[in-house]
């Protein structure tokens, strides 16, 4: 009786009328599994093919997708990636049905965006314990996002390729005013997400140091917080803040207040503005060693051991010499 009540609970909704979208093209595998949702409390929407489940998806915004493999026309994983390219329906868990148990199936289909699948025949116990877990998570996640929201934070999802997953409305809005080339803003954050990667791994224990990126009226400094696991795709996904950056003095004002050379005040303007020493040799027309050369003498002068505390210095002189 006891494992009985536990399973009861496992299986039911986290509240009534939760929306749950089925899509499959043949009608007695959508009439089984409807009743079987909506015995356990689901309200159930159904599709027959790849397109109507856009339509569907986009019109009632379902807690949940359960999307058949293959289908005629645009198949289950096709489908799926458009589903989570459109803004309104790419937080909605879609859990696969199908009968291909191949792992490349299995890949394609977290490769795809789907967080979950389930193999043919269906075990409807195993269904609704799946979808029970997959609603509670979203409902997570959405919940921690209204949160940051509401306390108006500039916060950007991001996976570690440098596409977005999701961001507040005032990380939209310093974008939008500062970052002129969106595509060039994010290579720079994949680039920035490799170089802490390549850290990691050589065990360099060091915290990623902002990136400063130059925008059109305001400086933005990301800064790394969190790694949040895994996105649908197998990706990392990573929680990363940002914040406006007072402007980067120009190379002669940091060459006074800092008593530094004229050489070492362009390295560090370009420091500042989150360059590395290859970039950096290749606007100076300098080799990397050179650079750090170059860096190690501004470390000693400014009483430093790090690129973000010799900026963090130079910064504060240059507002100290006005």
């Amino acid at each position: 009786m006891a494992m009985s009540m536990a399973i009861t609970t496992m299986q039911a909704p986290l509240k009534a009328a939760q929306v749950v979208l089925i899509v499959d093209d043949i009608p007695d595998n959508l009439a089984l599994l409807h009743t079987t949702l909506d015995q356990a409390g689901y309200t159930v929407l159904v599709a027959t093919d790849g397109y109507s489940a856009i339509e569907r998806a986009s019109n009632f915004m379902p807690d949940a997708i359960l999307l058949d493999a293959m289908m005629p026309g645009i198949n289950g994983f096709d489908t799926c990636k458009l589903l989570k390219e459109n803004p309104l329906t790419q937080h909605i868990p879609i859990i696969f049905m199908t009968g291909l148990t191949e792992s490349e199936h299995v890949v394609q289909g977290f490769q795809s965006g789907g967080v979950d699948y389930v193999t043919k025949p269906l075990q409807h116990d195993e269904v609704l314990a799946r979808l029970s877990t997959h609603i509670r998570n979203s409902r997570l996640v959405n919940q921690r996002e209204q949160m940051i929201n509401a306390a108006g934070i500039a916060m950007l999802a991001l996976n570690s390729n440098g596409q977005l997953i999701w961001q507040t409305p005032l990380a939209m809005q310093l974008l939008q005013e500062n970052i002129e080339q969106i595509d060039s803003f994010y290579l720079k954050v994949s680039d920035w997400f490799r170089q802490n990667q390549s850290s990691s791994e050589q065990h360099q224990i060091v915290p990623a140091a902002p990136l400063l990126i130059s925008g059109i009226r305001q400086n933005l400094s990301l800064t790394r917080l969190a790694d949040t696991g895994q996105t649908a795709t197998g990706l990392s996904s990573h929680l990363v803040m940002l914040q406006t950056q007072e402007a980067i003095p120009s190379a002669e004002v940091l060459m006074q207040c800092c008593a530094i050379t004229r050489r070492e005040a362009e390295v560090l303007y370009w420091v500042a503005l989150g360059k590395t020493n290859r970039d950096i040799g290749e606007i100076l027309e300098l080799s990397p060693r050179t650079v750090n050369k170059h860096l190690e003498h501004i470390f000693s002068k400014l009483s430093v051991e790090t690129r973000t505390a010799a900026v963090a210095s130079a910064l504060a002189r240059a507002r100290n010499s006005h």
